[in-house]
């Protein structure tokens, strides 16, 4: 174990190897055969079964598969390493990591580049990491709570967090003094065609995670990264439709309308922010 965990029962470290992690209270963890650790407690689920279902995360893998994204992808991974390469074995985590689809993007990256690094993935959803697992063997996956993450104070160089909610709390104690945090959330155009066929008025959400990080972290740059990609047959369509809560709140009378489509134009529209632990 390269990771500096913590127990997520008593918050003392974790010690051990590839199959199994206990603290000195004698609390202890097996890794799941698949490989991943599941630190995620009763007392953190809100349900039954948190996080994405098996369905949303087969038909992100899906849509994902399909190449639209890439461009993306290769972007938030070439900033990760370039702030990766200024450091010493970096610590990183890749919060609400999903079914590891950019997790593994940065892991080719940081390859790639040379770095001597350690590179972990924590989702609460158990299927998708069971899904990230089956991708990559070298990264430190967990199931566990990114309100409570099972990670030792001050410990990481490096968190992303791709489409997650902000945990500023957790963020300003896993994270050493001058570490940075890489911020991915859509712009106000993003899929905004497919919003405008679902919904009778496009609202612009307005977030600004400056406000929600709060003083504990400097804001040091936002890039915008967009481009137009084609949904060329109504398999896709639907597939994009299953991967995004629209596909949770539409009406039938939208629904029939992106059925009538034999293809969709879209705008990919993210914005990617760097901060800074001050």
């Amino acid at each position: 174990m390269n990771f500096d965990l913590n127990c997520p029962v008593c918050l003392q470290p974790l010690s051990g190897d590839s199959k199994h992690l206990e603290c000195p209270d004698r609390h202890s963890f097996d890794a799941a055969r698949q490989g991943y650790w599941n630190l995620l407690l009763a007392n953190q689920k809100r349900s039954k079964d948190p996080g994405d279902n098996a369905e949303m995360v087969q038909a992100r893998r899906n849509f994902l598969a399909l190449g639209h994204y890439q461009q993306l992808a290769d972007t938030i991974a070439s900033r990760l390493a370039e702030r990766a390469a200024e450091h010493q074995s970096p610590r990183i985590l890749d919060m609400g990591c999903g079914e590891g689809y950019y997790t593994c993007r940065m892991e080719q990256q940081l390859q790639q580049s040379g770095a001597n690094y350690q590179l972990a993935g924590l989702d609460i959803s158990k299927h998708a990491v069971k899904a990230a697992c089956s991708q990559s063997k070298g990264i430190t996956w967990m199931v566990a709570s990114g309100a409570r993450m099972p990670v030792a104070d001050h410990s990481l160089e490096l968190i992303s967090v791709l489409f997650s909610r902000l945990m500023p709390d957790e963020f300003s104690r896993t994270l050493k003094s001058g570490a940075e945090l890489l911020i991915a959330y859509p712009g106000e155009d993003h899929l905004i065609e497919l919003r405008e066929l679902i919904y009778a008025e496009v609202r612009h959400s307005g977030f600004d995670p400056a406000t929600v990080l709060g003083e504990p972290f400097e804001h040091i740059t936002t890039e915008a990264i967009r481009y137009r990609f084609a949904l060329p047959d109504q398999t896709q369509i639907s597939q994009l439709l299953a991967m995004t809560p629209h596909g949770w709140r539409i009406n039938q009378s939208a629904r029939e309308r992106l059925a009538a489509l034999s293809q969709l134009e879209l705008t990919l529209d993210v914005c990617l922010a760097r901060f800074r632990r001050i």
